[in-house]
């Protein structure tokens, strides 16, 4: 899963820059407002809520609208949005597995068919490609956020919190577990004061593809075609991500 974090960290260290820093605004509000209205506007009493939180903050979106956007989503005028996902095969037999947020599932499935059709690629049945991926919390902690804990401590506590896999770079620590243990860890990293920079779930391919760069970047182009779209919450492949890829990307 290396190859997997190191690009999640690459994506968090671009998006503070990124001109589609408004896009990623969008996605942490309506991951708000869905969690508001599963589970109410009161933080302390809807943990979906606390973690939607955690991430608003960690694009820094600000108080403010992340307020509005909790009072909004209790109104009567709420936004009707809906989870949804999509799969499919891009070019060179790469799988892709998409999860959107719509208010519209008509204009979403019609957006995500023209993308694959337009790039070499194929929309499948749902569950046709969901035995590809393993479904995982991920969490990614700023590496000056835990700071003045020891090392081997700390790495028990996230065991016991259900960590399967840890992974480290200069910025960042990733953890990883289980599906069912994400609400588990989540109440670790509270109950330790650890703020998160972001914790979501997260489909993390059981194999991956190689391809040559220039066909591997024609497949990073295409995801971030997907999450160009406002409906679009997140994209996942089995591409692997290589050394190479990783450090052309980062350029």
């Amino acid at each position: 899963m290396a190859g997997h974090s190191k690009w999640a960290n690459i994506k968090h260290r671009k998006s503070a820059q990124d001109a589609k820093r408004a896009k990623i605004f969008t996605k942490v509000l309506k991951e708000i407002s869905i969690a508001v209205r599963q589970g109410g506007p009161d933080p302390e009493a809807n943990p979906a809520l606390r973690r939607a939180i955690a991430n608003a903050k960690g694009v820094n979106l600000p108080k403010d609208n992340i307020q509005r956007a909790i009072k909004k989503a209790s109104g009567k005028d709420a936004d009707n949005y809906q989870e949804i996902t999509f799969e499919g095969y891009g070019p060179h037999g790469i799988a892709f597995f998409i999860e959107c947020t719509t208010d519209n599932t008509n204009r979403t499935v019609s957006i995500v068919r023209s993308i694959f059709n337009k790039h070499g690629g194929e929309l499948g049945k749902s569950g046709s490609l969901e035995y590809i991926f393993d479904r995982k919390g991920v969490f990614l902690i700023e590496k000056e956020k835990i700071k003045d804990f020891d090392p081997e401590e700390l790495e028990m506590e996230l065991i016991d919190g259900g960590a399967e896999d840890i992974e480290q770079d200069d910025e960042f620590m990733t953890i990883y577990t289980d599906y069912k243990d994400f609400g588990s860890m989540s109440s670790k990293l509270e109950e330790l004061g650890i703020e998160v920079k972001s914790a979501s779930l997260e489909r993390i391919p059981k194999t991956t593809k190689t391809l040559p760069l220039d066909q591997a970047k024609k497949i990073i182009a295409l995801a971030e075609k997907f999450e160009d779209e406002d409906d679009v919450q997140k994209v996942f492949h089995n591409l692997e991500l290589t050394d190479e890829l990783l450090e052309s990307l980062s350029e």
